[in-house]
């Protein structure tokens, strides 16, 4: 059921509900490849040989809603963390897929029979990013971040999972970025300034006052979209800048030796990209029709958030904004990636979805490169709530297609 409350940011967290009485939890500290430490919380129960795991590059999964309905199916669940979850200031998506990495061989060494990952909203694409570096052979896998740093994933391992489950992806955090960065911004240091013919909250460009859909031209969504990529070639060109001080810097100090050449290499250059809830599709319910309701991920009213402290992308070093928010650097997107997921494969659509629209889930399904792909599309929001009260929620339709589609393929175990 949708909660009452009518903040602005209203339905994103859910209760998870209810484990089976005989789960047994235990957390595990890891190490990956490249000397960092990661932790994973696995929740099995009696006899199960089938392990589904769930990760976000930026958010803590511990207790997402899905939990409880895998392990009532019978398998066990395990719940990953990044090197930094909840701060995503530094985050390199090349660097999250050493933390899968070490989950994946964590899991492996426990014994599991079947590894499948299940890549929820942001997930979907760290985990199509990872099926598509752990299918290459090491030397062909991507040597350097869009920032020019060593990956070193050619000397991780990085078992290839069993399966793939996909839940309500989204294209990538940079492409998702990308369709909903405000262009209108006039001066990047001023979160107030307005170029006025490329404003999507004015009246004069089509937006109407909500709850009432907008309507948008095909002319200002052209422009719309093309004034988007500029901002963030603009975004792009900045962090490319800071990072070739930063090059200077160290070249200097490894001639010099001085402290001074020290600190300007170490001394940090923080992005701060304000204004980014203003996809025209939330608020003009026209475009790429679906049955999600009024306003976006953060909230009913992206004509006040877009203006607030909320949004993706926020702060970021440069070395992160290029890897994980710009839709014209990253490597982790999801239709770039999907070519390489080759296991069997779910992907299951929630028809009010506000983050991954049904253009773009057309695009990703067509993307993807298992010769076993299913496809399902059950009624619910992007976090898994129900559209309306008294529906079973998109997670529990979710889960109901999902243990269905791994009970013809793995061995189930319920409690």
């Amino acid at each position: 059921m949708r909660p009452s409350s009518s903040r602005l940011g209203e339905g994103r967290y859910l209760a998870a509900g209810e484990r089976p009485a005989a789960t047994v939890t235990s957390v595990h500290e890891l190490t990956t490849s490249d000397g960092a430490t990661v932790r994973g919380v696995l929740a099995t129960v009696p006899g199960a040989r089938t392990v589904v795991c769930l990760m976000h590059p930026r958010q803590d999964v511990t207790h997402h809603a899905m939990v409880p309905l895998l392990l009532q199916a019978g398998v066990a669940v395990w719940t990953q963390g990044s090197r930094s979850p909840n701060n995503d200031l530094t985050l390199v998506h090349e660097q999250a897929l050493l933390d899968v990495a070490a989950g994946q061989v964590f899991l492996r060494e426990n014994g599991f029979g079947s590894v499948v990952t299940l890549g929820h909203s942001g997930g979907g694409t760290l985990f199509a990013f990872y099926h598509e570096q752990a299918g290459l052979e090491p030397a062909a896998r991507i040597a350097t971040t869009p920032g020019g740093r060593p990956t070193t994933l050619a000397d991780a391992a990085m078992p290839v999972p069993d399966a793939a489950l996909f839940l309500a992806p989204h294209p990538g955090q940079g492409a998702l970025l990308l369709g909903c960065i405000d262009p209108s911004v006039a001066d990047e240091g001023d979160p107030l300034s307005v170029v006025p013919e490329l404003d999507p909250f004015d009246p004069a460009n089509g937006f109407a006052e909500p709850p009432t859909s907008s309507a948008y031209t095909p002319e200002f969504l052209e422009r719309y979209r093309a004034a988007q990529r500029d901002r963030v070639a603009r975004i792009d060109a900045v962090a490319r800048e800071h990072l070739a001080r930063a090059a200077e810097a160290r070249a200097a100090h490894k001639k010099s030796g001085s402290a001074a050449d020290r600190r300007r290499a170490l001394a940090p250059r923080i992005l701060t990209v304000f204004r980014t809830d203003a996809d025209p599709r939330t608020v003009d319910l026209s475009l790429d029709p679906s049955e999600r309701p009024y306003g976006s991920l953060f909230g009913k009213r992206p004509d006040l958030i877009d203006y607030g402290q909320v949004g993706f992308g926020r702060l970021s070093t440069p070395e992160a904004w290029l890897s994980t928010w710009s839709g014209l650097s990253t490597n982790a997107d999801f239709v770039r990636c999907a070519p390489g997921v080759t296991a069997p494969t779910l992907f299951v659509e929630l028809s009010g979805d506000q983050a991954a629209f049904p253009a773009d889930s057309a695009r990703m399904i067509g993307a993807l490169g298992a010769a076993d792909l299913t496809t399902a599309a059950v009624r619910g929001l992007h976090f898994g709530a129900a559209i309306a009260a008294g529906e079973p929620t998109g997670n529990e339709l979710a889960a109901a297609e999902i243990t269905e589609w791994l009970g013809k393929r793995f061995e189930l175990t319920p409690p």
